[in-house]
């Protein structure tokens, strides 16, 4: 992690595999296939598979219409980097 970048390109990577995962267990607990999901939202299957194996990065519209899908509220927060000490 010591190139230029590298931090930033590993919280990005973090960020769309912990928003896939969400979706897929979501999913799975609902007993929706990725098809039925897509369907939903208006993706294709492909796309849904993309997205919780984390190889996008949604847009908030996209987000809005995983989470009305998946019977959910969509809640986006900023948090501190590091606590003040």
């Amino acid at each position: 992690m010591s190139r230029p970048g590298a931090g930033v390109a590993y919280e990005a990577a973090r960020i769309r595999f912990e928003l896939g995962e969400a979706v897929r267990l979501r999913r799975e607990q609902l007993g929706l296939t990725q098809a039925e999901l897509a369907e939903r939202t208006g993706l294709k299957q492909p796309a849904v598979a993309r997205f919780e194996a984390g190889g996008t990065m949604p847009t908030i519209p996209m987000l809005e219409r995983l989470a009305e899908a998946l019977e959910m509220r969509l809640s986006v927060e900023f948090q501190p980097l590091r606590e003040a000490g």
